[in-house]
């Protein structure tokens, strides 16, 4: 008796959703890297280049005159100075209490303690043009306006929601056990907090950094407001009241914005494995 044979595989049809997918996201990159690229082109060209509308042609030879120019610049020096005053203090003041409220909030939760949580993060989706004019009226009320400090106040407490938020859910994972161990040992909540949960949230301690630190190194509409003075001005103001004699200096000011986009991109780098790590905490179970 002959044997039967396996019936042919029956063809699959043809999906051509990911097709589309791919072609829609192409199309997205190449929107989000436009400008990116007219700013590379315009830093590396000539005002009379530019001026003759000739932006999205290759140039024929590289000009860094316009990098040379705005590392030249006193004011440049000053913008970036003032950039760092403004980043540094605020980014970590903000991540470290958003460390210890979200310690609290996880590990040693009081009455009340989730309705003071939600309070909180709700000042994630506060609008802060809403603030705006009373924030102005309160600094200008202590002689505060055209000073670094009311933008590294305003960051430290508009930071302080995401912070407490990422904190407390990365705490609430870490193994009550752990805890209960350190303090069978002898050791106090300060200890378990620095010796036990901070070096296990080095990813989350990395997400925050990053982010952090591009919000604020990027911010425009603070420094706007409460800065008035060319010597209290951050670097995205900066990189506005760049001017030529006669017109916009488009090709100083894409040179400074490249310039200005190296801190937060050295960031990215150097937190780079724990930045991704970080985002995918709780994507995978072990």
């Amino acid at each position: 008796m002959a044997e039967a044979h396996p019936a042919a595989p029956v063809g699959r049809e043809f999906n051509p959703w990911p097709v589309v997918i791919f072609i829609v996201l192409v199309c997205l990159a190449v929107l989000f890297l436009a400008p990116t690229a007219g700013v590379l082109l315009s830093s590396v060209k000539t005002t009379r280049e530019i001026a003759l509308g000739d932006l999205w042609s290759f140039p024929t030879r590289l000009y860094l005159g316009n990098f040379v120019e705005v590392l030249n610049k006193p004011a440049v020096h000053q913008y970036l100075i003032n950039t760092l005053l403004v980043t540094v203090p605020a980014t970590a003041a903000s991540i470290g209490l958003g460390v210890l409220a979200g310690y609290v909030f996880a590990k040693l939760p009081f009455r009340g303690s989730e309705a003071l949580f939600l309070v909180i993060v709700a000042g994630m989706f506060f609008p802060p043009q809403v603030i705006l004019i009373p924030l102005y009226r309160l600094f200008n009320a202590v002689g505060l306006i055209d000073t670094l400090y009311p933008v590294i106040l305003i960051h430290i407490a508009m930071g302080m929601p995401i912070c407490t938020l990422l904190m407390r859910n990365f705490f609430a994972t870490v193994p009550n056990a752990l805890r209960e161990a350190a303090i069978l040992e002898g050791a106090s909540e300060w200890q378990v907090l620095t010796r036990v949960a901070l070096p296990l949230s080095l990813p989350a301690l990395a997400v925050l950094a990053t982010l952090q630190f591009t919000w604020i190194w990027n911010d425009f509409l603070w420094p706007l407001i409460f800065t008035q003075s060319d010597d209290k001005r951050t670097i995205m103001l900066g990189i506005v009241n760049l001017k030529g004699q006669y017109l916009v200096a488009w090709g100083i000011q894409g040179a400074l914005s490249l310039v200005a986009s190296l801190p937060t991109l050295i960031v990215f780098l150097f937190f780079q494995r724990y930045f991704i790590k970080g985002m995918t905490m709780g994507a995978v179970k072990g």
